[in-house]
């Protein structure tokens, strides 16, 4: 890698052996759930890639240094770190955290970029970015980042706070392939599915492995969606998630709240109106994302071991 990094001990040997990785971003413990909810969820998606046979590595910027695979402790003291204080990284954050030595927290953008830059094909998240609702030329850097960088982001789907059929025509624009994990819809976040239909319903690990080979082996230079539903008995009544959204969106846009701020702002008010639901629902997906991803990572390190020739006498 070509630039500060710290790759942990476990990370580094599991890459240079071939065994499968699982990128996770930093940014829930920061600025996507409340202490201690942060630490307990973030630990939980390590321990679902760990027993779906990967490694995880979750990634941050700790004082200008971009580490791949940050400690149990690292975690904490992000979690419990003054608000304002760790910087929201995408990729026109990552040289000023660098440079700087400062603290940062990857979006999906910023993770997929160093997940790239690793080695790793991975990254499971809770939703990406997308189109705001009502701000259509608002688009999250996460879309174009799935447009150029090769890594297979496993989620569900974008934030359903956003503009849904938007988001999938920016990522149409991008060349992104939407693979449906055991679903033909996109999924919706909080609910199970939307009407939209994903290009590829796909169902097994092997399945989502093969496409991701053969990504490689045309050299592709985007990356790919795969979403997976949130657990059935974890998700939200559509109409009751909508009419939150819609209430917070509102409250947001009339309190001048923009940018980067939106985005946790109505989640957390979702959060409030729905009675915590909506929260139970993000932190179950996340933890099955997770796992999902690592068994995705497994099946595709089985795909890169190739049999020795035998020898012709």
């Amino acid at each position: 890698m070509r630039i500060p990094a710290t790759l942990s001990p476990d990370i580094q040997q599991a890459l240079a052996n071939n065994q499968p990785v699982v990128a996770l971003e930093s940014t829930l413990i920061t600025h996507g759930l409340p202490y201690p909810l942060n630490v307990e969820t973030a630990l939980a998606m390590e321990a679902a890639v760990r027993e779906a046979g990967a490694a995880p590595a979750t990634i941050a910027i700790l004082n200008g240094e971009i580490t791949v695979g940050i400690s149990p402790v690292q975690i904490e003291a992000l979690a419990k770190a003054p608000p304002n204080s760790v910087r929201k990284c995408s990729r026109r954050d990552l040289p000023v955290a660098i440079a700087l030595a400062q603290d940062g927290a990857t979006t999906v953008a910023g993770t997929m970029i160093i997940a790239a830059l690793a080695g790793i094909k991975l990254f499971a998240t809770g939703g990406i970015g997308g189109v705001h609702r009502g701000q259509p030329h608002d688009v999250s850097a996460d879309l174009i980042e799935l447009g150029r960088t090769p890594v297979a982001v496993v989620s569900s789907g974008a934030k359903s706070i956003l503009d849904l059929p938007l988001t999938l025509e920016v990522l149409e624009t991008y060349g992104v392939p939407i693979l449906g994990y055991r679903a033909d819809a996109l999924p919706a976040f909080y609910a199970v599915q939307t009407d939209l239909p994903v290009d590829q319903r796909i169902d097994s690990p092997e399945e989502a492995a093969a496409i991701i080979r053969a990504a490689d082996a045309i050299g592709a230079r985007h990356g790919m969606l795969i979403t997976v539903p949130v657990p059935a008995d974890k998700q939200l009544d559509a109409k009751t998630a909508d009419k939150a959204i819609e209430q917070a969106t509102a409250e947001a846009e009339a309190a001048g709240i923009t940018g980067k701020n939106i985005t946790p702002y109505v989640l957390n008010r979702v959060s409030e109106l729905t009675g915590g639901a909506s929260m139970a629902a993000n932190i179950a997906l996340l933890i099955k994302n997770a796992r999902v991803a690592g068994e995705i990572a497994q099946a595709y390190c089985k795909l890169q071991i190739k049999p020795r020739p035998t020898s012709k006498e």
